[in-house]
């Protein structure tokens, strides 16, 4: 199943997208609640019906969660040819560690840095003047836990989705820390929608970023360093993942840093993130 959260007539829908026949199947979730838990109140026990299918083409898609209920999880580091350059560029603080990084590196990015495919993107150049992209396959899960071990870790998911990790890269170095340089206003596009994990083979999905259609990143999940299960084991390490939470699972190389000199985003260039499986995620970039 693929579920989106999109706006028709004015108004905030949760959907089912049915590719087959180009539409969306929407559903009675209540708009307050759409517009902010999106596609996660589909977890809260409740079984909406269905109401009306209208054109794909007529609708605008907003993030399948447009307000997660925490900061999305984010992993840095988790490609090797990626961990290799990022340790070179000189903007990585955990580069004591070596360049491939023993257990998950493991940072966050704030609710309100969320936006939906289609959303700019937006540079504010009296804050960064680095600004940069990162491809990566997004997790979202369905059953809370705790400690949670390696091999009951894919139960706890939900579904996926796509992320774009934009990245003020001066701001990550200047801070020593990636928080600040990862949330920055509209830095965490997400979409177009969410497909349930029985849907994904994480064995071989290819991740691929482009900017301007020019290929930039192209890898597969094969290359993971850690992979989801580990992922999840990590992060829950006496932390209690809820339902709706969301994992960034880290890039592939090919970010603007990793050329010389960077290939930076400037006003103008459009972003587009393709992961096989599940979409394409495409972002504009503005000025503020």
């Amino acid at each position: 199943m693929r579920y989106a959260v999109c706006e028709w007539q004015g108004r905030t829908r949760v959907g089912r997208i049915d590719q087959a026949a180009g539409e969306v199947v929407l559903l009675d979730v209540a708009e307050d609640v759409a517009a902010s838990d999106g596609v996660t109140s589909l977890l809260m026990g409740a079984r909406p019906s269905a109401q009306d299918s209208v054109p794909l083409t007529e609708v605008r898609l907003r993030a399948p969660i447009p307000r997660p209920r925490r900061n999305v999880f984010c992993v840095g580091k988790n490609y090797h040819a990626h961990a290799r350059e990022f340790s070179r560029s000189g903007f990585d603080s955990s580069a004591a560690q070596g360049e491939i990084p023993k257990a998950p590196i493991v940072f966050s990015k704030v609710p309100e840095s969320v936006v939906g495919t289609g959303d700019a993107v937006k540079i504010d150049a009296g804050v960064s003047s680095a600004i940069d992209y990162e491809a990566e396959l997004g997790v979202v899960i369905g059953k809370a836990g705790r400690n949670i071990g390696r091999e009951e870790a894919m139960g706890h998911v939900w579904g996926y989705t796509v992320i774009n990790d934009v990245t003020a890269r001066d701001l990550q170095s200047e801070h020593s820390q990636w928080l600040i340089g990862k949330s920055q206003d509209t830095f965490c596009p997400m979409g177009p929608w969410l497909v349930t994990a029985d849907e994904l083979d994480l064995s071989d999905t290819q991740v691929r970023g482009y900017v301007n259609d020019e290929l930039r990143q192209d890898a597969n999940t094969r290359d993971l360093i850690f992979d989801v299960p580990s992922i999840i084991a990590a992060i829950s390490n006496g932390i209690t993942l809820l339902p709706g939470d969301v994992i960034a699972t880290g890039t592939p190389a090919g970010v603007g840093i990793g050329f010389d000199p960077p290939k930076y985003l400037v006003p103008g260039d459009v972003m587009r993130v393709e992961i096989s499986g599940i979409g394409v995620l495409e972002n504009p970039v503005e000025v503020f």
